[in-house]
């Protein structure tokens, strides 16, 4: 059996890999693999490719070769064991010769559950659980509570300054975050699958709401535009162009949004205070992803409207379960407690 330590380096490699194609493999989850030579040391490396291609163990597979008979197999979820598009990866690591396989996170789909019984009775060594949090709340969040509750997670994502502004007195807001949390920012949407704003931000800011690399080039992979609300937006609005698809839902109600955009698994909501009010107290965000910037701004534009809180007693609560700095700023990420 692979060192503890070593075996432990290969999944976080692993959890890159999942990182790297999160969004481009709906609708099979976005999964890491490396596969470990004999010696230990890493022969091959993959992420699950686009729909009908190769899973990300058989990606790994094929670049170790032959180094692959005898050793171990480190996947962020369990292998599948089932024909879908493509075979069951369950028979290429049998077919590799692959001696071990270590994973994270059991596969929640009974469709393609039974992997890990299937390689044990194969005469393979199974190890599960290893970093099962870290891939939990990572790459394959959204897809696992997809698969729990058969809707898409939602993650309400804003900016605002340390006391909670989301613009100045006068309505400018650019720039209230660095450089470095709106290329986050810019890496997340070009991950997600949709991205939600209220006709209040079109009419407001006329944001073009796509996903930009550093140099200010479009990413590859671009979410779903939604725009919420019962106004007609302008045919000259930018969320319009050709940049990205964009789907306009007539309804201020979060419960129909989320009804609308069903076949989606990861949706950020990006719109002004009043549309995320609605959206939690509708009791639907999954997730915050509050950008912080260290400045002080005062004034009447606040993050969030009207929660439905009428007193401290019956505050929405809330628990931190990351945080990361950006530059000067600060990202936190919260989930309901």
């Amino acid at each position: 059996m692979t060192l503890p330590e070593t075996l432990e380096r290969a999944m976080r490699l692993a959890v890159e890999q999942a990182d790297q194609v999160k969004g481009a493999t709906y609708p099979n989850p976005p999964v890491g693999a490396v596969i470990l030579d004999h010696d230990g040391q890493i022969a091959g490396v993959g992420g699950t490719e686009p729909a009908g291609s190769a899973h990300a163990e058989v990606v790994a597979l094929r670049r170790a070769g032959t180094k692959a008979s005898g050793g171990t197999a480190v996947v962020t979820l369990e292998p599948c064991n089932h024909y879908g598009r493509t075979p069951p990866c369950v028979d290429a690591l049998l077919a590799a010769g692959i001696s071990t396989v270590v994973f994270a996170v059991a596969d929640p789909n009974p469709v393609a559950a039974g992997g890990a019984a299937r390689l044990a009775a194969g005469g393979i060594e199974v190890v599960a659980g290893l970093a099962a949090e870290l891939v939990r709340t990572g790459p394959l969040r959204e897809w696992l509570h997809k698969q729990r509750t058969g809707l898409p997670h939602v993650t309400w994502k804003y900016a605002a300054s340390i006391d909670g502004r989301s613009a100045a007195a006068d309505g400018s807001s650019r720039w209230i975050t660095g450089d470095a949390a709106r290329a986050d920012v810019h890496r997340r949407r070009a991950a997600a699958d949709a991205i939600v704003v209220g006709t209040g931000t079109v009419f407001a800011d006329d944001p073009t709401l796509t996903a930009r690399l550093p140099d200010g080039r479009l990413a590859e992979r671009q979410p779903l535009r939604v725009v919420v609300g019962k106004r007609e937006i302008s045919s000259e609005s930018n969320v319009l162009n050709d940049d990205s698809r964009t789907m306009v839902i007539r309804t201020h109600d979060p419960h129909e949004v989320i009804r609308a955009l069903s076949d989606r698994t990861d949706v950020f909501v990006e719109g002004g205070p009043t549309l995320a009010g609605a959206f939690l107290r509708a009791g639907v965000v999954n997730r915050i992803l509050a950008y912080v910037a260290p400045i002080l701004l005062g004034g009447p534009v606040v993050a969030v409207g009207d929660v439905g809180v009428p007193s401290i007693g019956k505050a929405l609560r809330w628990r931190y379960d990351g945080m990361d700095t950006l530059g000067p700023d600060v990202v936190l990420s919260l989930v309901p407690q």
